[in-house]
């Protein structure tokens, strides 16, 4: 095994979402998981971070990319610009290359019938990779599978509600459009495919606030109530404590 078979492997597990956003990837753990030196490692990593897939700190080691909502917006417009304008430049589709297309639909389909979450994660973004290649560029495939890496994350990260049937049928129509010949149709059900997938994502909600357990548990606390004493009482002071427990305040000892 040499470092390109370790990265490969990082990304198909990336795309298959096996490997969430901010994994902690250490050298040692991946050098015994592969049984290679953990030079092997290491030139592997290098090779992610510098495809923007793995990150490293100084102090802390390696980990899996967790990218920022202006990244994710990009990463998307990437994808847009770079998959509209391979079919917009491509040539006819011979039947050998629409078959191979037609094939990994047919395994999308098939992982979706058998609920393999793993596997149709994996297929539905290396469709993209798949027609790449079949439009005859290499370079692009190659990218593309980065930028596909990428996107799994941010819709890991980002919680995407896109439905994983949806996107095998708008997968399908698009190979149906370039079957026709009609790259125009194609290249439009592209762009929106790409659309949906990035309109699920909850990039543009509100944040969160990150004090809010802090503020919660920091309330100022009401004034609890006197706690009533089983010895005999005066009447002045059972009067007091009859008035009291009608206060809206709840001393917590009554809740527990």
């Amino acid at each position: 095994m040499n470092s390109k078979d370790i990265a490969d492997r990082i990304v198909q597990a990336i795309l298959a979402q096996k490997l969430m956003p901010g994994t902690r990837l250490g050298e040692q753990a991946l050098s015994m998981l592969f049984d290679c030196s953990r030079t092997l490692v290491r030139e592997a990593l290098m090779q992610l971070a510098a495809r923007g897939i793995v990150q490293v700190s100084s102090r802390r080691g390696w980990f899996v990319v967790q990218p920022s909502k202006s990244e994710a917006r990009e990463a998307f417009e990437a994808r847009r610009v770079i998959e509209t304008g391979l079919i917009r430049s491509a040539g006819a589709m011979d039947k050998t290359t629409l078959k191979r297309l037609k094939q990994h639909i047919q395994q999308e389909k098939t992982a979706l019938q058998q609920d393999d979450v793993g596997r149709r994660s994996f297929l539905l973004g290396d469709f993209h990779v798949c027609l790449a290649e079949c439009l005859g560029n290499q370079l692009l495939a190659d990218t593309l599978r980065d930028f596909t890496a990428r996107t799994t994350l941010i819709a890991m990260l980002y919680q995407s509600s896109h439905d994983a049937v949806k996107s095998c049928q708008e997968h399908i129509e698009i190979v149906q459009a370039l079957e026709r010949g009609d790259k125009e149709s194609a290249e439009r059900l592209m762009a929106e495919h790409i659309g949906q997938v990035q309109s699920a994502l909850q990039i543009n909600a509100s944040p969160a606030d990150p004090l809010a357990e802090l503020r919660l548990a920091l309330a100022p606390m009401s004034t609890p109530m006197a706690v009533k004493k089983t010895r005999s009482r005066s009447p002045r002071t059972a009067s007091l404590d009859a008035s009291s427990s009608n206060s809206p305040s709840t001393y917590l000892g009554a809740l527990l």
